[in-house]
């Protein structure tokens, strides 16, 4: 956020992002207190919490914080007012120069306005054009978070600031559940998991944001990537496939390289002289390619609509701060799917798409989700292709579709795709965090950059449209929410491993073998675990990766043809016949039930 945002938008803080904003200032105070010469750039109140940015004569440790901390109590217990005065824009300029304020007097430099705000608590001064709450003694139960650094302005060109953030809640009972959340977040983090459970890694040696998948990861990945292809397929999907690359061309065509080429992997001419146009990169989305195999053939309005899917890597050239495990990563494995349509046939193949979206998320047991319908900036329209008549036909359009359907939705201006409107899904999780799952995006605007056309009942060409569909969009980052909302512990049909083998002794390997033959014949995934460890030890390692069933095998069972079942939730349902067990677990996985 700009520091002319922040300090225009701050009048639209709620009550508890005004309290939280008011605690930055009484950090900034703090600071003041223990460094007299410290420069000061900004503080707003952001999601969950607070925190400003200081310019400081040394660097500050985590040990800092509880010094910080305890002088905040004790001004916020002070009950100091905000007073808020209204300065001429020359005299707060005068005023933050004298105080070797140069971040404020920047940010003065910048604004327009004849006055501007200031508010003052106790000995602290700032500007500011709040709101606040009324004296500090409003402010609730307050925690210092972490030390951070942040360029100014967010320019790497910029002073490197320290950042302190911080959150304020409006009770006690508030604030310790928070700090649950973030501690339950940290045991949940699919970083930590993917190591934990091999799933999967990163190599520098690869390259940044690649991950690597081990069997355990690939088996999630082909469970979720096959899952979603079957269900696509009965929704009239057909799936196709399209190249790694592409030329420069044809991401000109389709405008996307003038909208994302800072995050296009590099042009690659190989070893003949080729034209910028016709240089090679790698293919950062699917749906130029899509387009090019519906021009390929002529089709009539009777084929329409044309259900294009496919699975395939995308690569883009992310910055290397933005990357994130799974969440963010430069190899981007896409549900993607294309389908070129008639007009009239928009509302049937939004439910359609919406259908299959609810369909997928009932199965992952996810209930807990926002729409956004998204659309263009009409101050920021040089951003965006096509001219307002597109723009207004595809908005109302999808409005249309939306309500026609019954759907709740909240309107997101600016965050349409640069080609058309869309409808997001964003989905919370077990902690209640956000990710932006599934999108239907309607477009205008691609099928005449190329020129695409059907021949109409009339005889005449016609032209299509276009949705853009992805059902969990990246594999990559949906498998990150999957992890960390499930806690690792996957439904029985998506656990990579769904049944651990632990013979008592060794004698009883035989008929562990035995039994994991007749597992996978079923199609049930197992393994043998044959280390030289107490059996306690391999039931706890086996729960510790999150297995669904133990199966202690012995003389018992070997002599029964069963198999002793534990839960990873440490039940015991004791010794079972082999055949029950198979079937207990294939009648829950064939219905991908969330029960065990």
């Amino acid at each position: 956020m700009s520091v002319e945002v922040e300090l225009q938008e701050s009048v639209h803080y709620t009550p508890i992002q005004r309290m939280r904003h008011s605690a930055a200032h009484v950090m900034a105070e703090a600071i003041q207190e223990i460094f007299p010469d410290a420069k000061f750039a900004i503080g707003p109140a952001i999601e969950d919490g607070f925190y400003y940015d200081f310019d400081l004569p040394r660097a500050l440790t985590p040990d800092d914080l509880p010094d910080i901390e305890q002088r905040m109590r004790r001004i916020i217990a002070a009950q100091h007012p905000f007073l808020n005065d209204r300065w001429p824009r020359e005299k707060a300029l005068e005023y933050f120069r004298n105080k070797g304020q140069e971040y404020k007097v920047e940010i003065i430099e910048n604004l327009t306005d004849a006055e501007v705000g200031i508010y003052q608590q106790g000995n602290f001064l700032d500007l500011c054009r709040g709101p606040h709450v009324e004296n500090t003694g409003q402010i609730g139960p307050i925690k210092l978070m972490r030390v951070a650094g942040a360029y100014w302005r967010g320019d790497e060109h910029r002073p490197m600031l320290q950042r302190i953030y911080g959150t304020a809640w409006f009770n006690q009972e508030e604030l310790d559940q928070y700090l649950w959340r973030l501690e339950e977040a940290l045991k949940r983090d699919h970083r930590k998991l993917g190591r934990e459970l091999k799933l999967f890694t990163f190599s520098d040696e690869v390259c940044a944001g690649v991950p690597l998948f081990y069997p355990r990861g690939e088996t999630l990945r082909h469970l979720m990537e096959s899952y979603v292809r079957e269900t696509q397929e009965r929704y009239g999907y057909q799936h196709v496939w399209t190249s790694n690359i592409g030329k420069v061309r044809l991401y000109k065509t389709s405008k996307h390289w003038y909208t994302y080429r800072e995050n296009m992997f590099p042009v690659m001419k190989g070893d003949q002289e080729l034209s910028d146009d016709d240089a090679y990169m790698l293919k950062p989305m699917n749906c130029p390619h899509h387009i090019l195999m519906f021009k390929s053939q002529m089709h009539s309005y009777r084929e329409l609509p044309i259900r294009y899917a496919e699975s395939d890597t995308l690569y883009r050239y992310e910055k290397t701060g933005t990357l994130t495990g799974l969440a963010r990563v430069r190899s981007v494995t896409q549900d993607d799917a294309h389908v070129f349509m008639r007009p009239d046939q928009i509302q049937e193949e939004f439910n359609t798409a919406i259908n299959l979206t609810l369909e997928v998320f009932e199965t992952y047991g996810l209930q807990d989700y926002w729409v956004r319908l998204s659309l263009r900036d009409p101050q920021k329209k040089d951003e965006y292709v096509g001219n307002d008549e597109v723009w207004e036909t595809a908005e109302a359009t999808l409005r249309d579709a939306v309500e026609s359907r019954g759907i709740n939705y909240e309107e997101g201006i600016g965050e349409a795709a640069f080609y058309g409107p869309k409808v997001d899904f964003m989905v919370r999780d077990a902690l209640g965090r956000e990710w932006q799952c599934s999108t239907v995006q309607l477009d205008f605007v691609q099928p005449m950059n190329f020129e695409l056309e059907y021949i109409g009942e009339d005889g005449q060409p016609h032209r299509p449209v276009m949705i853009h569909r992805a059902v969990t969009g990246a594999t990559e980052r949906f498998m990150a929410m999957l992890i960390e909302h499930f806690a690792g512990a996957f439904p029985v049909w998506l656990s990579p491993v769904q049944a651990m083998l632990i013979p008592i002794a060794d004698r009883h390997q035989d008929y562990a073998y035995k039994v994991l033959k007749q597992l996978k014949a079923a199609g049930i995934r197992a393994e043998v675990d044959i280390r030289g460890e107490r059996m306690n030890a391999k039931i706890r390692d086996a729960q510790l990766q999150k297995i669904p069933y133990m199966l202690v095998v012995g003389d018992k069972e070997a002599a029964s043809e069963a198999v002793s079942v534990r839960l990873r939730t440490n039940v015991d349902l004791k010794s079972i016949p082999l055949t029950q067990f198979i079937e207990r677990v294939s009648c829950i996985s064939n219905s991908k039930s969330m029960e065990l």
